[in-house]
């Protein structure tokens, strides 16, 4: 199994990340635009006119420190979870961020590996207050 890994500093407290990532409409300000929670609480991300979806289920009880997610869809992406973990030290918050649990290290690993950069200076972004929106809109790519 393999995953992607990566952290960023973010200069406000856990309090303003945790929302982004411990809930469905957080993703919508910085990952995907195109997004629905579904009555038993999965998360649909739409992708390129949905020609991709990802469904997420909140694993366990979120806590303001750390959140997992579990892919159920995604021909690469399903069985595979979202790690977020927040640490918070003089008003700013390290987030570590994994992919886990990933088959193999194909091509679109590598892709992903690059996309999860971009989105973390996204939800950077978003989290101070300096919201470029999504990367993902329903227009397409927004960078």
């Amino acid at each position: 199994m393999s995953d992607i890994r990566t952290a960023i500093q973010i200069d406000v407290p856990t309090a303003k990340v945790f929302p982004l990532v411990g809930s469905g409409p957080g993703f919508a300000k910085w990952w995907a635009e195109d997004l629905t929670v579904r009555s038993d609480g999965t998360v649909d991300l739409g992708f390129f006119n949905r020609s991709t979806v990802y469904s997420l289920r909140l694993v366990k009880a979120p806590t303001p420190t750390e959140v997992e997610w579990h892919c159920l869809s995604g021909k690469e992406w399903k069985g595979t979870r979202l790690l977020f973990q927040l640490s918070e030290s003089k008003g700013q918050t390290l987030l570590r961020f994994t992919h886990a649990d990933w088959e193999a290290v194909t091509d679109y690993f590598v892709s992903c590996n690059t996309t999860w950069g971009a989105l973390m200076f996204r939800l950077k972004c978003a989290a101070e207050g300096r919201a470029p929106g999504p990367l993902f809109s329903t227009a397409g790519w927004a960078l």
